[in-house]
């Protein structure tokens, strides 16, 4: 079981490091505005994330109600602990990554929003409420 576990870890660490490649290539294409490319990696990524939760399958299989931690904890195996401890690091980086993306994303569509707003302004006309307000 935990040779079967230490070489499942290391095809899911692979699988996380392709998925950190995809978003650093992302946070490029963000940065640069490149839509079109941002389009065509949408499926890259999504295809890396199949593989990986397909992986995460696996591992809960051969554990069962067991823990990762737990089972990690209690064994006497460096090169399980050490192939861990890697793949929980590039877990966080993926997740460090892909927050960023996801917030640069954001801005920019507040900024398209905004800039949209200004160029082509609501045409109703605003009335004021009882309490003073302008509605809508």
């Amino acid at each position: 079981m935990i040779n079967e576990l230490i070489t499942l870890i290391q095809s899911q660490e692979e699988e996380l490091q392709r998925l950190l490649e995809l978003l650093e290539t992302q946070y490029k294409m963000i940065m640069s505005k490149d839509v079109f490319g941002l389009e065509g990696l949408v499926d890259k990524i999504n295809e890396c994330g199949k593989k990986i939760a397909k992986q995460e399958i696996e591992r809960r299989n051969i554990l069962g109600d067991n823990g990762i931690v737990e089972v990690v904890n209690n064994s006497n195996n460096d090169e399980l602990r050490e192939n861990y401890n890697k793949i929980k690091r590039t877990l966080n980086s993926v997740i460090s990554q892909k927050e960023t993306n996801d917030m640069l994303l954001k801005q920019q569509i507040i900024f398209n929003n905004k800039m949209l707003e200004i160029i082509n302004p609501r045409r109703e006309i605003k009335t004021y409420n009882s309490y003073g307000n302008l509605s809508r």
